[in-house]
């Protein structure tokens, strides 16, 4: 039916297995949203709509709506899917992905190199380096990277994590829990530039980032020893030109110092050995209100310290230069003192039972993997 307007509209007419098609296109919440648009208005406009009634309905165009209903009668059921697009044919078949995907898996190549790359995967498959960046773009295989994992071995590892974890996400009452590592070996370096004396980092411009010496001088090493307020983010720090027992227990009378004398302090350390000494153990029964929490070994991401130690790393060391290591220790002394101001603490999330499962879940599926392969 026409709506006096325009050329008369070709008649459309349904048999009952294509309402049932359309109507099932048109309803399944998992049909593409394109061909359930171009179902409604073909079950529309076999109502007796007219193309323009169609349009307001169904809030689409006209010209989308004479589209498919021309080909609709043309084609039938067949005409409301999309046509193949223009282009050149494809060339390369799927048992040829799956030989790339195969041996990038499976196999090593055989010049005994230690991981495939584009062109010795393409003189091995006959196929273009680029066909196979392509295909591994596809399938997100990237055999030049690597990463590394350990697990730990620790017999206690699980009564640690709920320990740790339970610390972080219901601390105890009239107590502060601190977060305690030390990070050793912290090096005073100068970058050399003889035709600079004075400006071993080239400044930034446009298009040019900024720019150091390759080599450097280096003029010794500290050890900060650090304690993290998982309340609060404030940080106490401490340098030692040593890594002993001593150092440590120095530490703890620094922390002693510098807490609320009325809280016990709760703190979460890792397995080194120096913080198990006769000594060590001595000082803690002594004050009482101390209580040492053990990361499982292997398991320093446990230690929410070391979170802010990335941060000390990337904001201050890594792009500084001194000239000696007393400079150093006034340099990372004054960026603790300016974190203080305005502290961050860091949020843990993750429960124990999340970290556990996922953990398991890995575990399960390397051992997997190692079956399937035959390692």
């Amino acid at each position: 039916m026409g709506d006096g307007r325009g050329p008369k509209l070709a008649e459309l007419t349904l048999t009952a297995e294509e309402r049932d098609v359309l109507l099932g296109w048109a309803r399944r919440a998992k049909t593409a949203q394109a061909l359930a648009l171009r179902a409604r208005i073909v079950l529309a406009c076999a109502d007796g709509l007219s193309n323009s009634e169609v349009s307001r309905r169904l809030g689409t165009s006209l010209p989308t709506v004479g589209k498919w209903r021309q080909r609709f009668v043309a084609n039938r059921l067949a005409g409301l899917q999309d046509e193949p697009r223009p282009g050149a044919p494809r060339k390369i078949t799927d048992a040829q992905v799956e030989t790339v995907i195969v041996k990038t898996l499976e196999s090593a190549p055989s010049d005994q190199d230690s991981h495939w790359s584009t062109r010795s995967m393409a003189r091995a498959t006959g196929l273009s380096q680029t066909a196979v960046s392509r295909i591994w773009r596809a399938f997100g295989l990237k055999p030049h990277l690597v990463d590394t994992w350990k697990l730990s071995t620790d017999p206690l590892f699980i009564d640690k994590v709920r320990d740790v974890v339970g610390l972080y996400l219901d601390p105890p009452d009239k107590a502060m829990v601190l977060a305690v590592d030390e990070k050793s070996q912290m090096q005073a370096l100068d970058r050399t530039a003889p035709m600079l004396p004075m400006l071993p980092m080239l400044p930034m411009m446009p298009g040019v980032p900024e720019r150091r010496t390759h080599d450097y001088v280096r003029h010794g090493t500290t050890s900060l020893f650090a304690a993290l307020d998982i309340a609060t983010g404030k940080v106490i720090g401490q340098h030692q030109r040593r890594h002993r027992h001593q150092e440590f227990l120095r530490f703890l009378r620094t922390i002693d110092t510098n807490t609320p004398p009325d809280l016990d302090l709760h703190l979460i350390c890792d397995n080194y050995a120096t913080h198990k000494t006769p000594a060590i153990r001595a000082w803690l029964a002594a004050h009482p209100r101390f209580h040492l929490h053990f990361t499982p070994t292997s398991a320093s991401w446990l230690n929410l310290v070391e979170r802010w130690f990335a941060e000390l790393t990337n904001r201050k060391l890594r792009r500084s230069t001194h000239r000696s290591v007393k400079e150093l220790e006034d340099d990372v002394n004054a960026w603790i003192a300016a974190w203080n101001k305005d502290p961050k603490p860091f949020v843990w999330a993750k429960t124990a039972d999340e970290i556990l499962d996922n953990l398991a879940n890995y575990c399960t599926r390397i051992n997997k993997t190692s079956n399937d392969s035959g390692h």
